[in-house]
This record gives C-alpha cells, structure tokens and sequence, in this order.
C-alpha cells in the first residue's frame, strides 16, 4: 500500500521544477554565448567560403599559367641573328 505523504510530494514538485529551470538557463547559456561569438565573428575581417574558393581557383590558373610560360622553349629567350648584342650591326633606314 502507498501512503501520501504531502512533504515528499512538494520536495518532488520542487525538484521537477528545479530540474527545468536548469534546463531552461542552460538553454540561455547557450542561445547567449551564440549571440556573443556571433558578434565577435562578425567584428572580425574574415573571408567567406565562397570569396577564398574564387581565389583559390585563381591561383590555381595563375600557376598553371606560369607552369606554360616556364615550359616554353629557350629560344624565345635568346636574341636572334642580326641584333646588336651577337656583335653584328644591323642595317639602318638609310641603306
């Protein structure tokens, strides 16, 4: 048989009730701590995804391009026949 006992039953009341108010502030813990670090991200200058993915696409093209360029042939560099730097002279306008 279960007796009723009225200090047991408040002291359950009072427990449950404890038990959500807990919850409740730690639920307010963490909707206030969002709020701040979402304050602090926004003061800060970072990049987006999307920003850092472009320019990163970019380098990427910059490199390949500078990968053609060192891949070119030689010759392009030097100086071809008939320029003053082989010791020759070339012809001017007037004959």
């Amino acid at each position: 048989m279960q007796t009723r006992n009225p200090i047991l039953d408040e002291f359950a009341k009072l427990s449950t009730s404890a038990m959500g108010l807990a919850q409740a502030a730690g639920e307010e813990a963490k909707t206030a701590f969002r709020a701040q670090s979402d304050r602090i991200v926004a003061e800060m200058d970072l990049v987006r995804r999307d920003e850092f993915d472009a320019l990163k696409a970019e380098v990427a093209a910059l490199r390949a391009e500078l990968a053609t360029l060192k891949a070119a042939p030689a010759k392009a560099n030097k100086p071809q026949k008939g320029t003053s730097t082989d010791g020759t002279r070339l012809p001017d306008a007037a004959g």
